[in-house]
């Protein structure tokens, strides 16, 4: 099963997104910590603009419409949807409101992400 993610580029201009064809969604999220973020192209107005700047973890983005088995398979109901993972566990989910916008914030995605880190210790 092949994967394509979006990756959105942001400019004062215009938001344009671009898909990247990477290798099976096993190797995204097999080992360490990973967030991702499930959105579509319809909705790429509101993506996740800090998802990259998160810290000790692995981010993708997926777009559903061209991967719905992805969606299918991760219960992805509400775009965007930021899924943290743990050894390919979901450890934490963060939905987007009624206006599929994501109300959670960098500091909410990260604080899942440090508990995951010291839940090792």
């Amino acid at each position: 099963m092949k994967v394509i993610l979006t990756l959105f580029v942001f400019s004062a201009f215009f938001l344009a997104a671009t898909y990247v064809e990477v290798a099976e969604e096993k190797e995204i999220c097999s080992s360490g910590i990973c967030v991702i973020e499930f959105n579509a192209s319809f909705n790429s107005q509101n993506s996740v603009p800090w998802i990259e700047k998160l810290s000790d973890c692995g981010t993708s983005r997926v777009d559903i419409a061209t991967a719905p088995d992805l969606q299918k398979q991760h219960k992805i109901v509400v775009v965007p949807t930021i899924v943290v993972f743990n050894e390919g566990e979901e450890v934490k989910r963060f939905q987007a409101n009624i206006m599929m916008a994501m109300e959670a914030t960098k500091g909410d995605v990260q604080d899942a992400i440090d508990e995951v880190l010291m839940s090792d210790f």
